[in-house]
């Protein structure tokens, strides 16, 4: 597809087959999404439809469809690549021998008629080779009873083309020629094309790289021997198995095993979940140091992974409402301008009296008009934000996202890796009465057991120690109990054990009623507990959780003050996320929501009328991210959540949401690192907005303060912003 009228074509052709409901057709991921009913119709006809309209079509039910898709957009890329280096070769000298001729900087002989008999040798393989797809594109589009960007390109190059050739023909016409006018039209445009092209080829990134969380095959359990078959031949009540560090193939229920399971990039949640007989697995997750055997239960296009695959491919594919108006203005803008061409043409061939300036006003008005042009056009009027961005660390991937960011008004968080660190830190270490020593030694003997190890909680409390230099111990005598703990005999010390508190509830002696609700008390506060004891004394207790990152609470405030809605979302359960929540200033929260609830969480904000960003950093957050107006995505978070989102935070740091941010953060006067989207978001609420274009507002609040000024030494003083007074701090590094 060319441009936007390819897709209205497209719906049209589809839309005709009996059977057919509804039909969405996306212009910038060139995927379709067909509601029919089966009984009335088929892939078979939708393909047929699609292959009638002039297109091709990768089915969803082809096997290796994904690598099929891919191979299709690498061949358009190297295409279009080809057909614009061919055009630049022939065009370079064609222009150069052109204008040189022109303005007289070759001798007389350019001048004689053999040389526009070489222009029309040059001309020819750009007008027909590198435009060739103009020529195509413009009689489908006639052909499907319509006219698009191709029939504006094929007109305005062949119009020059033509009219050269008849006067090489016919010399008595006249002398001057355009053939070099074609070629570099064609060029020029070709060489949107192929950066289009390119853009194109890279949004399935998001959508590959989850496919990628699936193994290739299975290890399944026959008649008591093992055997290692394709994924897509696993069926629902196989025996499954899956060794320690690889990833859970399907979604299953536990039949034999326990280990520890790495869901985080799914469920976003950093700490392992234990596993054991009749427990849920998800296919995608990674297994920890144990061997599991489950059941099958959802395989193919059922599992939890598949089922994000298919929001995101919905979500990118869908249509913001006002792409419906822009599809209605396209369907009538390329007559429309073809109207104009040829009135111009015909006002200055009667007015004027001759021929070659009515041409090429024609010319004119085809090209300038041409949504291609446009096309060209738009990325300077934003290069001042996304460029001043990028140095920033905000990256904005395309340039409705800058926009939509200065109209959000709900702004969704994801909690872990977004608005907390993402990992879980040691937060309290509460020693028992009646132990000889002090925290440090209560450290000491749980780090000491926990040295070397690989799950979370065990290196959390290690670099605890590390962090406090603490001077560990060579455990003797590990093990393991899997779901519960670890005990190891350390010199000094004895035998010490550590694990959950309802493990050493019937193993350890000292646990009082007052430690029991001691213990209540740190769970209710949404924090993992680590008993250990000392040769079956109670010693102590270490509680680990997610902390909060120290920026959040500030730009949640400010994101208050400029009247935004902060919603939070997560998949941790209500008391945890409770505790998040009022530590960063957020009201509304919604718990135990599932990645697939996600998106749906962000569409229903969406139908209550409001425009919806949404900040995350996990795979789990990727539906809810391409569903959102804007999904800003922290640099920090997975591939899937930065491939899915608008915006790019490159560091990590929230400062670059908060619109108070955007011009001066802290006493000492810091400037955060990440501006830009701050000022997107402060343009929403400026009294002045509807007389300033937001590129313009951007450029005077993010330009102003970088330039020059004479009152920057660096202390604050008063700067100027399109005429309103706004004080700016100002650091030493400016």
């Amino acid at each position: 597809m060319t441009c936007v009228n390819c897709a209205a074509n497209l719906e049209r052709a589809v839309k005709k087959i009996p059977g057919v409901e509804d039909v969405h057709v996306n212009f910038a991921s060139e995927q379709a999404t067909v509601v029919y009913a089966p009984s009335a119709t088929g892939l078979e006809e939708v393909v047929a439809a699609i292959e009638g309209a002039g297109f091709g079509a990768v089915r969803p039910d082809d096997a290796g469809g994904e690598d099929a898709e891919q191979l299709a957009r690498n061949a358009e890329i190297r295409d279009q690549t080809q057909k614009f280096l061919v055009g630049v070769v022939f065009v370079v000298l064609l222009f150069l021998l052109s204008m040189g001729r022109d303005f007289g900087l070759l001798g007389q002989w350019s001048h004689e008629a053999w040389v526009n008999w070489l222009f029309l040798a040059l001309a020819t393989p750009v007008q027909f080779y590198t435009g060739w797809d103009y020529y195509v594109g413009g009689f489908k589009s006639l052909k499907n009873g319509s006219a698009n960007m191709d029939v504006l390109v094929a007109m305005g190059s062949s119009v020059a083309y033509f009219y050269s050739v008849a006067l090489l023909l016919y010399p008595l016409m006249g002398k001057q020629v355009y053939f070099e006018t074609s070629a570099v039209i064609i060029t020029l445009i070709k060489l949107g094309k192929m950066l289009e092209s390119r853009t194109k080829g890279r949004t399935g990134g998001a959508i590959r790289k989850l496919m990628g969380l699936r193994p290739k095959t299975a290890a399944i359990v026959v008649d008591g021997e093992e055997q290692v078959i394709p994924l897509a031949a696993v069926k629902a009540g196989d025996l499954v198995l899956v060794r320690p560090g690889e990833r859970i193939p399907v979604d299953g229920v536990v039949i034999e095993g326990e280990s520890s399971v790495d869901e985080s990039m799914l469920t976003g949640e950093p700490i392992p979940v234990d596993k054991g007989p009749e427990d849920p697995v998800i296919g995608g997750a990674i297994n920890g140091e144990g061997l599991l055997k489950f059941e099958a239960t959802k395989v193919g296009q059922d599992t939890a992974l598949a089922q994000i695959i298919r929001l995101v491919q919905e979500a990118q594919g869908s249509k913001a409402p006002i792409q419906a108006t822009a599809d209605r203005v396209a369907s009538f803008f390329v007559p429309g301008v073809i109207a104009i061409a040829i009135l111009t043409f015909i006002l200055w061939w009667v007015l004027g009296g001759e021929f070659v300036p009515a041409m090429i006003r024609m010319v004119s008005v085809l090209v300038i008009a041409c949504p291609c042009a446009l096309g060209l056009a738009t990325p300077t009027a934003i290069m001042a934000g996304t460029g001043k961005g990028a140095e920033k660390g905000v990256l904005f991937k395309n340039s409705e996202a800058l926009e939509m960011a200065a109209r959000l008004g709900t702004l969704v968080f994801d909690k872990t890796g977004t608005l907390t660190v993402g990992k879980p830190s040691v937060v309290d270490v509460q020693v028992a009465e009646g132990f000889a020593g002090d925290e440090n030694l209560l450290l000491k003997m749980a780090a000491s057991v926990e040295k070397g190890s690989e799950h979370p909680l065990g290196r959390a409390i290690v670099e605890e120690a590390r962090h406090r230099r603490i001077e560990l111990l060579e455990p003797s005598s590990f093990k393991a109990l899997r779901g519960h703990g670890v005990i190891a005999q350390i010199e000094g010390s004895g035998w010490v054990q550590m694990g959950k508190p309802a493990w050493l509830r019937e193993t350890v002696m000292g646990i009082s009623r007052d430690v029991e609700d001691q213990i209540q008390s740190l769970e209710d506060q949404g924090k993992t507990l680590m008993v250990v004891a000392s040769d079956n004394r109670f010693a102590g207790i270490i509680g680990l959780s997610d902390t909060l990152k120290a920026e959040s609470a500030e730009v949640v405030a400010e994101l208050h003050r400029e009247g935004l809605k902060v919603v939070m979302l997560t998949g941790d359960n209500e008391r945890a996320a409770r505790v998040i929540a009022e530590k960063a200033g957020i009201d509304e929260v919604a718990a135990d929501v599932l990645p697939d609830e996600k998106e749906g969480k962000i569409k229903e904000l969406q139908d209550q009328g409001e425009r919806v960003g949404m900040v995350g950093d996990g795979i789990n957050d990727a539906p809810a991210l391409a569903r959102a107006d804007v999904g800003l995505a922290i640099g920090t978070g997975t591939d899937v959540a930065l491939e899915t989102g608008d915006v790019i935070l490159q560091s990590g740091n929230l400062k670059g949401v908060a619109p108070g941010h955007s011009h001066q953060s802290g006493h000492h006067g810091y400037h955060s690192p990440e501006p830009v989207l701050g000022v997107c978001l402060q343009y929403r609420s400026h009294p002045r907005r509807s007389r300033r274009p937001l590129f313009l507002y951007i450029f005077t609040r993010v330009y102003e303060r970088s330039a020059p000024h004479p009152g920057r030494p660096g202390h604050g003083h008063e700067q100027h912003y399109g005429g309103e007074q706004q004080p700016a701090a100002v650091s030493k590094k400016d």
